[in-house]
């Protein structure tokens, strides 16, 4: 009887082991240490094959960058739900962005870390993810500020900043809590809505912090 044959693994599916493999080494070693034949040995093929599917060891992080910003903006986009009132929507995307760090702690530091320390063009793919979540935050807050002070015409710019804090205070919270046994999701976003929401809830009530007047020269 004649070889039985193997039925052969679809690229696609190939192609999405192997980035799998890469963003563990990748997380877990860092960019430079990484190797490609660490790489090929976890996902299972020849070095030679990724190659063939991925180009070169740049293209691969790339492709791993790309892949890991679009599954974390997604699962942040899908915790809120639009109806709830404007803390309750905050409190939920950041349990979904604390929730989603926390189970891929690989993927957030081929984000947060490593691509950022590696210059171009990592550092461009992650800022555009970034871009995105800051937008998306900036677009929730703006919509409760509005409705809070029944001003349609609130300026963008009035939440704008308010948006990039508290993503950037996010970002760190999440390696932090990351690095720290027994810190949860939960408990990483309730500390970021401690953090945040007292100025936030301020400023939807139209109580915002003023700075003191300047003293002028005598």
């Amino acid at each position: 009887m004649g070889a039985v044959k193997t039925k052969r693994m679809p690229r696609a599916v190939r192609e999405q082991q192997m980035l799998d493999a890469a963003v563990q080494i990748f997380g877990q070693r860092g960019y430079m240490a990484a190797s490609m034949d660490e790489i090929a040995e976890l996902a299972g093929v020849s070095k030679p094959l990724v190659y063939l599917y991925l180009n070169s060891k740049e293209d691969l992080f790339t492709a791993c960058i790309r892949r890991e910003a679009k599954v974390l903006v997604e699962a942040v986009r899908a915790g809120v739900r639009r109806d709830l009132p404007a803390d309750r929507q905050l409190w939920e995307g950041l349990g979904a962005f604390f929730a989603h760090t926390g189970r891929n702690p690989d993927a957030w530091s081929v984000l947060h870390l490593q691509a950022r320390t590696h210059g171009e063009p990592f550092a461009t793919e992650v800022a555009a993810m970034r871009e995105e979540i800051v937008t998306f935050v900036t677009q929730l807050i703006l919509a409760a500020a509005r409705e809070a002070h029944r001003d349609p015409d609130l300026p963008e710019r009035e939440v704008a900043g308010l948006a990039e804090a508290l993503v950037g205070a996010a970002e760190s919270l999440a390696a932090w809590a990351n690095a720290t046994p027994g810190v949860t999701a939960r408990q990483a976003a309730a500390t970021m809505m401690n953090f945040a929401w007292a100025g936030l809830g301020d400023l939807m009530a139209g109580r915002p912090w003023s700075p003191p007047e300047e003293r002028t020269g005598t």
